[in-house]
């Protein structure tokens, strides 16, 4: 029988004992909250208040929801006025929304009008992470899109089930999918659904006047309303909104 060497059993049971220590040790629990967010642009959701939910699209460095804003309240839960007659619509210098011609079904396709006091208000409309585009954000849209003489037809939904024909040069490579929600002008009335689609931005232009663009189904293009005497620049006009991710 051979005899052990003293020294060769100790270094063993040393080495053994370390290496049953080292695999008795929990690892800590990775605290998922603690890890960076992943939001994939174009394939995620995003939900406002209301908990409608919306499909997102890239287009270029930016993400945008693929559809119209549809909120009744502020980011804050705080009611956003509705149900203003012609007159009240008119004079008011608070936010309010309005749905297209009153009838509900259009709230589901078009989403609502709101105007330009509703935009800018500082609870915020559009979801937390998101806001209403400037002028700038929608100039580099367009610009990205080819310039606004052809950027409309990128970003217009196809076919006449929505748009009045011609709905001219529409092809939504982009993927925009813009649906023609018309615009509640200053007196109150309704006009051109299923003929243009008015879109808010979150720039000032004067004191009666916010930038914005509007997409018609006769034009392949995108007008920009920087113009303070145009229908889609006033602030008493209610409109459409598009939100971008921060």
């Amino acid at each position: 029988m051979k005899k052990i060497n003293l020294l060769s059993l100790i270094t063993f049971l040393f080495i053994n004992n370390l290496v049953s220590q080292i695999i008795s040790v929990k690892k800590p629990p990775i605290d998922i909250y603690k890890l960076p967010a992943f939001y994939g642009c174009g394939f995620s959701t995003v939900s406002d208040i209301n908990n409608n939910s919306y499909k997102t699209v890239q287009i270029g460095k930016q993400c945008w929801m693929q559809s119209n804003l549809k909120v009744s309240k502020y980011r804050n839960g705080a009611a956003i006025p509705t149900g203003l007659i012609d007159g009240a619509w008119a004079n008011t210098t608070s936010g309010a929304y309005a749905i297209i011609d009153n009838v509900n079904a259009n709230d589901a396709i078009y989403g609502k009008l709101y105007n330009w006091w509703a935009v800018k208000d500082g609870r915020g409309i559009c979801p937390t992470g998101w806001h209403v585009p400037s002028d700038a954000e929608w100039t580099t849209l367009t610009t990205y899109l080819g310039g606004e003489g052809v950027a409309g037809g990128k970003m217009k939904s196809t076919g006449i089930a929505y748009w009045n024909s011609p709905n001219e040069g529409a092809t939504n490579v982009s993927g925009f999918s813009v649906l023609p929600g018309g615009c509640r002008l200053w007196d109150g009335s309704f006009l051109y659904i299923r003929n243009a689609a008015f879109f808010w931005s979150a720039t000032e232009l004067a004191s009666n006047a916010a930038y914005s663009r509007t997409l018609d189904a006769n034009l392949g293009g995108v007008f920009n309303g920087h113009s303070s005497s145009s229908i889609g620049g006033l602030r008493s006009v209610g409109g459409s909104v598009r939100c971008l991710r921060d």
